[in-house]
């Protein structure tokens, strides 16, 4: 996948293009990231870097495991940790303690971005799925935004798996592809970007180059 960034989403505002139109966009504090660990190939099997986002403030947060391994680092304790699978180039370039730096991202680049989305509790079919529901007349009675039928008959005799049913909305990992950088504030690391992306205000995000669309 290469090296990315982590980030926190900060909100989202709009700006105006050079045409004058209105974008909405993004706004996500994309640093400062460090090197915590480096694996390579040759030691543990295939190469990646452990890259670390935002600074603890206080020590007796950090469980003693992770503090010896942010001392072995000598980098600070950091809460968001993850891990970018990179080629036998990328791991010759890094060192463990440097920085991730934001200028890997140009106005004009397209990004994907990763997130946990906002949860929803229990929902039923109509709102988890956009289920049109059941006549509101005609003789219906209680039964109103209910999902029909699910499918069990004397054959196969069984619901199958993977049908859309009631059940937890929310709360997972989702990824939106192909979103277009507007700007980048190297002083501040801030990276401003076209579109939604998943999570609530201060949710944490990973930012890749989009797999599927270039510059």
């Amino acid at each position: 996948m290469g090296l990315g960034l982590l980030g926190k989403k900060l909100g989202m505002t709009q700006v105006f293009d050079e045409h004058g139109n209105v974008v909405p966009v993004t706004i996500i504090q994309a640093g400062p990231n460090f090197i915590v660990q480096k694996k390579t190939k040759a030691k543990e099997g295939y190469n990646s870097l452990q890259v670390g986002f935002d600074e603890i403030k206080k020590a007796t947060r950090v469980n003693k495991p992770l503090a010896g391994h942010f001392k072995k680092a000598n980098t600070v304790p950091l809460r968001f940790l993850k891990e970018f699978r990179i080629t036998d180039e990328e791991v010759n370039s890094h060192d463990i303690a440097s920085e991730v730096s934001i200028a890997m991202f140009s106005p004009g680049d397209f990004v994907d971005v990763t997130g946990t989305s906002k949860g929803k509790g229990f929902a039923g079919v109509v709102k988890r799925y956009g289920f049109k529901g059941a006549p509101a007349s005609r003789g219906t009675h209680e039964f109103f935004r209910h999902g029909g039928s699910i499918g069990a008959h004397t054959f196969p005799g069984r619901t199958m798996k993977g049908r859309k049913m009631p059940g937890h909305m929310g709360a997972r990992r989702v990824t939106v592809q192909n979103l277009k950088v507007i700007d980048v504030r190297g002083d501040t690391n801030i990276l401003i970007v076209e579109g939604a992306i998943p999570g609530p205000t201060n949710g944490y995000v990973i930012v890749r180059k989009a797999v599927k669309k270039q510059s």
